[in-house]
């Protein structure tokens, strides 16, 4: 309870039962009970391609047998490293069938990175895309893994080596049915999401069973249970990346429960995106605010009928206002913005899809969620409007960080999550990032909040993208300074955007410096990386220290 009650309580009646009951089942119980409840209705479509909930189920069990054939046991773990395919949901439920755990690997991985996550989360069975087979097997010597089964979706010149298989040779040559295995869905972890590592060593959230199936019964109750003309097996596009917790939790595995048509594309490509939408007609599409900002890009957006998505939905990073208006004048929809984070398997806040939509808001917690916003300095609740941690409870917090006790320590304390997000609430109920913790400028004194600054930016007509830092500054101990990406055909200054941000800012707050760039790092996910610009400001700090 926080201190000032739960003042959007008063939203959930008649619409959302806040004591949801979260089923004790473990995730292949889910995918067991949608082959039951939904049985021949598509559940993947790709490409030319369709499979059945009862057909992924099939196959995932087969995969199970002969992962189990192949010496695979409970407790170990799987590594999957492949672009979002139907392989991905097979291998994904076969693993954790036999009481495994999943390692969520990033195909974007350059070697050294393959090499920490392999040795950290000790995985000794792989599935791997054909494309990404030589560098696993660069530094399979150097880790404990042990046997790769590789993913070829047409014909491919990637010479297998003894002891490896495709996918399909594996499936044909190991065909006993998978032993029964009792998983303890609120101990056993069944997923390790690895962190982006911004602040140091990737960290491998371990998730279990219950953390998720609460995350998909909260959501479900939330925002599915309540879509107007909703259809019995509604088509969602599934681009978001399954190795980030986003796609994995909240399109794949949500999938199951609510019996989608999960329409897959293996990357983010705006003509096919384009071609795939208008063809499929989907009734819902989640993606991250770089995929919308990308359409708004788009000439012709309101040709391709983005008007037959009934619902948008943003997470992942803060979506621009100016973008987020610019997205729904073009398509005649609203989008909707969530918060949530990979200990918390993510979601934790979403904009209630029966009520008015809140621009900038994050929205209300989800049912059976807790949140506060704690002072930075004594960690008391801060009053309504002022900035403070955001702190959340809820069954879907994670277990804790994988063999490291002190960082879960320092982010867990007495039961409470604590996000390293700066927040506010409003005596409404609802909740508002301001910014990162650790992304707070502090420039002569005062409190920058880089995404302010970044708002503001996206309101020049000639910028397309952004990101604010904060950089060292002799006589201010930090200063502001802007990175942009301009719009296509567009001319602008750095004169220009200070003299724009002027108008509009404290002088505090206005950029310093202003460097142009074609085009902005992005994860794999598409989160603009602004820790690529600390490092390069590092770099520069650190050859004038030197010279």
């Amino acid at each position: 309870m926080t201190l000032k009650g739960r003042p959007w309580i008063k939203y959930f009646e008649g619409f959302v039962n806040e004591n949801v009951p979260i089923p004790p089942i473990s995730l292949p119980q889910v995918l067991q009970n949608a082959a039951i409840h939904f049985g021949d209705d598509t559940s993947i479509t790709f490409y030319q391609k369709k499979w059945s909930f009862k057909q992924v189920y099939g196959i995932s069990e087969h995969f199970a047998g002969s992962l189990y054939q192949a010496g695979f046991r409970q407790g170990d773990r799987l590594a999957i490293m492949l672009p979002n395919t139907p392989h991905y949901i097979f291998s994904f439920f076969g693993g954790l069938r036999l009481g495994g755990i999943i390692t969520q690997v990033n195909p974007m991985y350059v070697e050294r990175e393959l090499e920490y996550i392999l040795q950290d989360s000790g995985a000794e069975y792989m599935v791997v895309y054909d494309a990404f087979y030589q560098r696993v097997k660069n530094i399979q010597h150097l880790t404990p893994l042990k046997k790769i089964i590789v993913v070829s979706l047409g014909p491919s010149n990637v010479r297998i080596e003894e002891g490896d298989e495709l996918f399909d040779s594996f499936m044909k040559a190991h065909s006993s049915p998978a032993p029964e295995v009792h998983i303890e869905p609120e101990e056993d972890t069944a997923v390790l999401q690895y962190t982006g590592g911004t602040t140091g060593l990737s960290k491998g959230v371990m998730l279990t069973h219950t953390n998720i199936v609460a995350n998909m019964e909260q959501i479900f109750e939330f925002m599915l249970k309540n879509m107007n003309d909703r259809p019995a097996n509604m088509k969602v596009l599934n681009i978001a990346p399954m190795f980030h917790i986003l796609g994995l939790s909240c399109i794949t595995l949500l999938s199951y429960r609510a019996g989608c048509n999960q329409i897959i594309l293996p990357r983010f490509d705006i003509p096919e995106v384009l071609e795939t939408i208008k063809r499929e007609q989907p009734f819902q599409f989640s993606g991250v605010p770089t995929m919308f900002i990308a359409l708004n890009s788009v000439p012709n957006l309101e040709e391709h009928g983005l008007d037959s998505i009934r619902y948008y939905n943003s997470g992942g990073a803060a979506m621009p206002l100016e973008q987020l208006y610019m997205l729904e004048n073009r398509t005649g929809r609203n989008l909707n913005e969530g918060y949530g984070l990979s200990e918390a398997a993510p979601v934790t806040h979403f904009n209630p899809i029966h009520l008015e939509r809140k621009a900038g808001s994050i929205g209300l917690p989800l049912p059976r969620t807790d949140a506060k916003v704690v002072s930075l300095a004594d960690g008391e609740e801060v009053p309504y409007g002022e900035v403070g941690e955001l702190i959340i409870k809820g069954p879907q917090v994670m277990k804790g960080y994988w063999n490291k006790p002190e960082d879960t320590a320092a982010v867990i304390k007495d039961g409470w999550l604590y996000t390293g997000d700066l927040a506010k609430m409003t005596e409404d109920g609802y909740f508002y990032i301001v910014d990162r913790k650790k992304d707070m400028i502090i420039a002569s004194g005062f409190n920058v909040y880089p995404r302010e600054v970044e708002e503001v930016i996206y309101q020049h007509p000639a910028v397309q993208e952004v990101v604010v830092i904060g950089i060292p500054d002799e006589y201010r101990g930090e200063t502001v300074k802007a990175y942009i990406a301009p719009r296509a055909g567009s001319q602008v200054t750095e004169d220009e955007i200070i003299s724009y941000c002027k108008q509009q800012l404290a002088a505090y707050k206005v950029p310093r410096f202003v460097e142009f760039r074609q085009q902005l790092p992005k994860s794999a996910v598409g989160k603009l990386l602004k820790r690529t610009f600390r490092d390069e400001e590092l770099k520069k700090l650190n050859q004038q220290v030197t010279e």
